[in-house]
């Protein structure tokens, strides 16, 4: 899309957390790619100008996926887990994103 505008407080709220397993750890490593966990509603443009607003980082692109949440039991109670919309975000070469807080 040619510049559009969104609004910041949206893309304050676009991403709720970022992802730290070991399956998005092996993403990380072989396709430059990091992984958030982001709203139902959130579209993939959205997502891009988030991250780079949020990390001032280049997004070379973004995959999303819906997973549905799995009904669980309690004993006697069913219950169920939320539905999660994640983001694969991956970054321009030479672009690096650091999660972990740590100091460089």
């Amino acid at each position: 899309m040619s510049t559009t505008k969104f609004d910041e407080g949206r893309l304050m709220q676009v991403l709720v957390a970022p992802i730290v397993s070991e399956k998005a750890t092996m993403v990380a490593e072989k396709s430059n790619a990091v992984t958030f966990k982001v709203l139902q509603s959130a579209t993939k443009f959205e997502i891009k100008a988030a991250v780079e607003l949020m990390f001032k980082v280049e997004v070379a692109g973004v995959s999303v996926v819906n997973t549905k949440g799995k009904t669980k039991r309690f004993g006697k109670t069913v219950g169920r887990r939320d539905n999660v919309r994640k983001a694969y975000v991956m970054l321009k070469p030479g672009q690096e994103l650091n999660l972990s807080g740590e100091a460089a």
